[in-house]
């Protein structure tokens, strides 16, 4: 294997916007770096879920089955 395969990881800080702290071990930066997120993963609608809903606007999923239901793959 080739030794330059493998990026350097080295520990680094990340500040998250609240202000709270925590050091990782990361390829980003150099060692002692501080990483100051803009998006908080503590309350990001990504990480936490937010307000969603699964709708079935229209009865998609149905005209899909009414159209494309009778199809088979493969051989009969």
């Amino acid at each position: 294997m080739k030794s330059e395969g493998h990026p350097d990881y080295h520990m680094i800080t990340v500040e998250m916007t609240d202000g709270t702290k925590f050091q990782t071990r990361s390829t980003w930066g150099k060692e002692g770096d501080t990483l100051h997120l803009e998006i908080d993963p503590k309350v990001h609608p990504a990480w936490t879920g937010g307000n969603q809903k699964l709708l079935d606007a229209g009865g998609q999923v149905a005209r899909f089955n009414k159209r494309f239901g009778g199809l088979t793959l493969g051989k009969k």
